[in-house]
């Protein structure tokens, strides 16, 4: 597995695999803030600072732990090398997904609300779904349970077929762009969340090359 050294007590990076499942806690706080602005009315202002801050946060911690990824490879060897590489582009993930949050919240900022909306309800569990992915993502790092691993990609790709889907009946709708277009944006921005969620998942099963693939290689999980 080449996050194995998320068990406690096999590696001196046990430490860094903590730090990683406190920014993708993070990275949940802040979408759940964003999409309480977009989808519950409240005050895009109220929240702006915390997911910028939780943002700035999330971004200073990817810097500084790769850099200890190098230090620990230069005062190590390059045994761990494949780990480490692994949890390079984990932390790239994370990153990426909190910038998902600020686009969520840049629809708010724009004037977007979806409080109210005939549709809402349908919103509302699909962002309950997302969010507790992130969850079940971390655990996942944690325990490193493979069947859990399966089970979850198997789930982010149904989503992101969903998400898929909505977004072409969007752009094919006859209602107002005013109506369709943040229905599809927001959908984009669901699908590139869940992806990268996927793809954390895979980094705690798969071999380096492997990464941000399944079934073997032939399925490109990765939606930038």
């Amino acid at each position: 597995m080449v996050l194995s050294f998320f068990k406690k007590g096999e590696s001196p990076l046990d430490r860094i695999s903590h730090e990683t499942v406190l920014m993708l806690g993070d990275a949940r706080h802040s979408f759940d803030l964003a999409s309480t602005a977009l989808l519950a009315g409240a005050d895009a202002s109220a929240v702006s600072s915390d997911i910028r801050a939780t943002d700035d946060r999330i971004n200073a911690a990817e810097q500084r732990l790769r850099s200890e990824l190098v230090v620990h490879i230069a005062v190590n060897g390059g045994d761990d090398i494949g780990v480490v590489m692994g949890y390079t582009l984990l932390l790239k993930k994370i990153e990426r997904i909190g910038d998902q949050a600020k686009n969520i919240l840049d629809l708010a900022e724009d004037g977007i609300s979806l409080s109210g909306a005939p549709d809402i309800e349908e919103f509302l569990t699909r962002r309950q779904t997302i969010s507790q992915m992130y969850v079940d993502a971390a655990d996942i790092l944690v325990s490193l349970h493979v069947d859990s691993a399966r089970q979850f990609l198997d789930r982010s790709m149904e989503m992101n077929r969903e998400c898929e889907q909505k977004i072409h009946d969007y752009m094919r709708s006859d209602e107002p762009g005013h109506w369709a277009v943040p229905r599809a944006v927001l959908h984009r921005y669901w699908k590139r969340i869940v992806a990268n969620l996927a793809g954390i998942v895979t980094s705690a099963i798969e071999p380096i090359q492997s990464l941000d693939y399944t079934d073997n290689g032939s399925t490109d999980i990765v939606d930038d």
